[in-house]
């Protein structure tokens, strides 16, 4: 079961990572790559937020397990 848990965070982790790049360049705060076409775009800012927020449900409901 530990096995488990420890392949839960980082199935979790992962969306979490990619989330927080994408709000970052859909907020600005990030600008690389510079001719990406995420930056300053609101709509991947959104994204970015629900997949981190996907990738936490992951990781909490995986070190929930006992």
């Amino acid at each position: 079961m530990r096995f488990l848990r420890i392949v839960g965070v980082i199935i979790g982790a992962l969306p979490i990572a990619v989330g927080l790049l994408w709000l970052g360049q859909g907020t600005g705060l990030i600008l690389w790559p510079a001719d990406s076409f995420m930056l300053a775009d609101r709509t991947w800012a959104r994204n970015g937020l629900l997949l981190a927020a996907v990738g936490a449900i992951i990781v909490w409901l995986s070190l929930r397990q006992r």
